[in-house]
């Protein structure tokens, strides 16, 4: 079934839709989530959320200002970094287990092939140093602008514009 009549039917509610989708994309959206959050459960959790507030959400997708599957990453994205910033889960993570860091340690410099979602990982890695440091930190572990920015030691204006430059610049090289 072609995307587009498929995202029409889930639109309308149409279950066998959603279930196409959700199989579609759960591992990519999981794998998104569980880089920022860093933890099965919660990812596991956050992503049903996720599907479940895009199927009420549904009619608010536009094909004209971007692709579903960005959408729902977006979705997805976001309700990740929501939890980590909320009040439970900052105090679940203050007795982590040695496990939680060897998982950071191991991942924490690199895409993690869970995020590779729509294979981006090659036209990332083709960027300058400067572009892969912004995405990886903006895009694939969750962080805020001010967060990058005081990460990368540098303004959040310089933080923005690279941001912008560098997502312009990878557009170009996935769409050509």
């Amino acid at each position: 079934m072609q995307l587009e009549l498929l995202i029409e039917k889930f639109q309308k509610k149409d279950e066998k839709a959603f279930e196409i989708l959700y199989n579609m994309y759960a591992t990519n959206i999981h794998g998104v989530i569980y880089n920022i959050v860093r933890d099965k459960d919660i990812a596991e959790e956050i992503m049903q959320d996720v599907f479940i507030k895009a199927w009420h959400k549904a009619e608010t997708y536009s094909a004209e200002k971007g692709r579903f599957f960005t959408w729902i990453l977006n979705i997805a994205r976001n309700a990740a970094i929501d939890k980590t910033r909320s009040k439970s889960f900052k105090n679940k993570k203050q007795n982590l287990d040695a496990q939680f860091f060897v998982d950071i340690l191991e991942h924490g410099d690199n895409l993690n092939t869970k995020t590779d979602a729509i294979g981006i990982e090659k036209f990332v890695s083709k960027l300058a140093k400067k572009c892969i440091e912004v995405i990886e930190l903006l895009y694939f572990k969750g962080y805020t602008q001010k967060e990058a920015s005081e990460s990368l030691d540098m303004p959040i204006g310089t933080i923005k514009t690279r941001n912008r430059n560098c997502i312009n610049e990878l557009r170009t090289m996935v769409l050509n």
